[in-house]
């Protein structure tokens, strides 16, 4: 053997060599999260979105104790959630446009729900694969949607998590599906209206519809004022799996059809079918799994969180959902990639 040939498959060897640094990063990766997780409670980029601010004045303003600022700081530096310029730290651009807690395109309302809530219930989640049962807190016989809905406060913190969450795609689908061919939306599980505010600011001609129970009323409306619409948003209160579908051209389901059972999502794009017009459509968007179930890693995970919080929901990938709308009668199916994880699921009837 040459020393070329030994040489090049000593090269082969080394690359080939497995290394534990990614299943480490992987199994810990919970650190890093409760870290982002934290920041966003304590107001962190809330706080920097004034300005830049040095480590001692930062941690005065956060009330945090001298043995945990600089490391804590440095860490969101390292995980690129602030910059930092010798002892004085900053918002990084998208840290300071999502994060903050005064702007628009605020997204942390997810991230404080997951704070508050999910993470401690993931601690559950070997017993929820075992038993396929949910690991909120329906372990202790609570029911998480009626304590939500009963209690003010938490479902405000609930929709404007949910307003979060959908952000990027709103203005993706915004630009994206062809509106000027419609007058009419209807949200369905509208929560506060992020969705059908974004598409009213973006297409001056619609008139949009929020669906969703009595209880999203108040916030629905304050919201919807907020950006001086209600007179083109309106919101009507009731149970979209039993009562009458208000008419529209178009039907939306954001990060709503994976809540439910196989049964319960085909129940739901039938009464959708039935509400609306010959030539309307369908527009079901989340974190669409990829057909072949290997890249999508949000949406797989996410259904992991539906068997954690839900009786029967899961995520499903754009072909079952293409399927399911032409099991229910729409003739004309497509997927769309939105943002980040997001995709939609048009079908036309």
């Amino acid at each position: 053997m040459t020393t070329t040939t030994q040489t090049a498959l000593s090269v082969e060897n080394k690359q080939a060599s497995p290394d534990p640094g990614r299943i480490m990063e992987l199994g810990l990766a919970f650190w890093g999260s409760k870290t982002l997780l934290s920041a966003v409670e304590l107001g962190v980029f809330t706080e920097l979105a004034a300005g830049p601010c040095n480590r001692e004045q930062l941690a005065a303003r956060l009330a945090l104790h001298p043995r945990s600022a600089r490391d804590f700081l440095d860490a969101l530096v390292a995980l690129g959630m602030l910059d930092r310029n010798d002892d004085v730290y900053a918002n990084t651009a998208e840290s300071d446009l999502f994060l903050d807690r005064f702007k628009p395109s605020y997204v942390g309302g997810m991230l404080e729900m997951a704070n508050a809530r999910l993470y401690p219930f993931w601690g559950w989640l070997t017993d929820g694969l075992k038993t396929g049962e949910p690991q909120n807190e329906a372990r202790t016989g609570g029911d998480f949607f009626a304590a939500l809905y009963a209690d003010p406060e938490r479902l405000g913190q609930f929709l404007h998590a949910m307003t979060g969450l959908s952000a990027g795609a709103a203005i993706a689908i915004a630009d994206k599906f062809p509106f000027e061919r419609y007058q009419s939306v209807l949200d369905l599980g509208c929560a506060e209206g992020g969705l059908i505010v974004q598409l009213a600011q973006t297409h001056e001609h619609l008139r949009a519809t929020g669906f969703d129970l009595p209880a999203v009323r108040d916030p629905f409306e304050r919201y919807v004022r907020s950006f001086g619409l209600q007179e083109r948003i309106a919101f009507t209160a009731g149970d979209f799996f039993n009562d009458p579908l208000p008419c529209a051209d178009v039907v939306t389901l954001g990060h709503v059809l994976h809540d439910w059972g196989l049964e319960q999502k085909k129940q739901l794009l039938a009464n959708v079918y039935q509400a609306l017009p010959a030539g309307g459509a369908v527009i079901v968007f989340e974190s669409i799994i990829d057909d072949d179930r290997r890249q999508n890693v949000f949406g797989l995970l996410m259904s992991l969180n539906m068997l954690i919080e839900t009786p029967g929901g899961f995520d499903y990938t754009g072909a079952d959902c293409r399927r399911w709308m032409h099991e229910t009668g729409f003739t004309e199916t497509y997927v769309e990639d939105l943002t980040g994880p997001d995709s939609m699921v048009v079908g036309i009837k």
